[in-house]
């Protein structure tokens, strides 16, 4: 009975000390001061939003981040204010052992400029952003399109980004009083007409056909005006 009974005690006064341990250990971890700020953009990308503009996003109550107590720090509201950026897709906001807050942001990739009375991009996604004060994106320039036909011409940009051999040769994208759309080409004159969003992926692999065969032959320079809106066909007009 003894025994059970001084069993019975130091467990409990080790379960009083754990919790003791616990709660100091706690007090302490909130009392600490957030020491640091590390800002990492994830992957490879150009800089639309600075380090300097996620800092005044990490503000909060018109202090710095980094007079800010960890206990009124709201990990969740801060990642808000990141992610309601209109320059950035997704952050994600945490504090280390070692009072650093981190914030590692993934910006949004514009993959055209719609050259409209107030430019704009057009993301990955299709969706509409404001051009950047810190980088201005080497993207295909559309014209002659509005913000609501954005989501018309948006599968030929996206085929264009995808495209190794689009993104590399087409520079504008432009929007005929016909209703059919032309691609203007970083190197040659010619007008390569496209047509309808339409058969896509035939119309690029008949282009490619035709301009390795050009390529080949010399005869680049020699067109005028090259049209992939036909059916499995390219009707070329000589200069």
């Amino acid at each position: 009975m003894k025994r059970r009974i001084l069993t019975y005690l130091k467990f409990s006064g080790l379960l009083i000390l754990m919790v003791v341990l616990f709660a100091f250990a706690s007090k302490r971890n909130e009392q600490r001061r957030i020491n640091e700020v590390l800002i990492e953009f994830v992957e490879e990308q150009d800089p639309y939003v600075d380090e300097v503009t996620v800092n005044k996003l990490l503000i909060q109550n018109q202090d710095k981040v980094t007079n800010v107590g960890k206990e009124i720090l709201v990990l969740n509201t801060v990642e808000q204010k990141l992610d309601a950026h209109k320059m950035i897709e997704h952050s994600d906001v945490y504090l280390t052992v070692n009072g650093e807050l981190r914030a590692r942001i993934k910006q949004r990739t514009p993959i055209a400029r719609v050259n409209a009375v107030t430019p704009f991009y057009v993301d990955v996604t299709g969706n509409t952003m404001p051009l950047s004060d810190s980088y201005s994106a080497h993207v295909p320039i559309v014209h002659n399109v509005s913000e609501r036909e954005v989501i018309q011409v948006f599968p030929l940009l996206k085929k264009i980004q995808e495209d190794e051999f689009l993104k590399k040769h087409v520079v504008g994208v432009y929007l005929n009083v016909e209703g059919n759309y032309e691609l203007e080409l970083r190197v040659y004159s010619f007008k390569l007409v496209f047509g309808k969003i339409e058969n896509l992926d035939n119309k690029i692999r008949n282009f490619k056909a035709f301009y390795q065969k050009a390529l080949r032959d010399k005869s680049l320079e020699k067109y005028k005006k090259v049209s992939l809106q036909f059916s499995n066909q390219v009707v070329c007009t000589i200069k």
